[in-house]
């Protein structure tokens, strides 16, 4: 479950990092929101991930 949690926290970071700068370029505030909150997310996941794994 570790791996997977570190796994999915990058793939969340990495698209949350896709809509912020999308939303840059596009003059969208809610779309880069979106990526950033969706990167503290991903962040946070990973995290967990990390902990998890060190326990083991």
């Amino acid at each position: 479950m570790a791996s997977e949690d570190i796994a999915a926290g990058k793939v969340k970071q990495i698209k949350g990092k896709a809509n912020d700068v999308a939303g840059a370029v596009k003059g969208d505030t809610g779309q880069q929101i979106k990526g950033k909150i969706q990167k503290g997310v991903g962040k946070a996941q990973e995290a967990l991930g990390r902990a998890t794994q060190k326990k083991k």
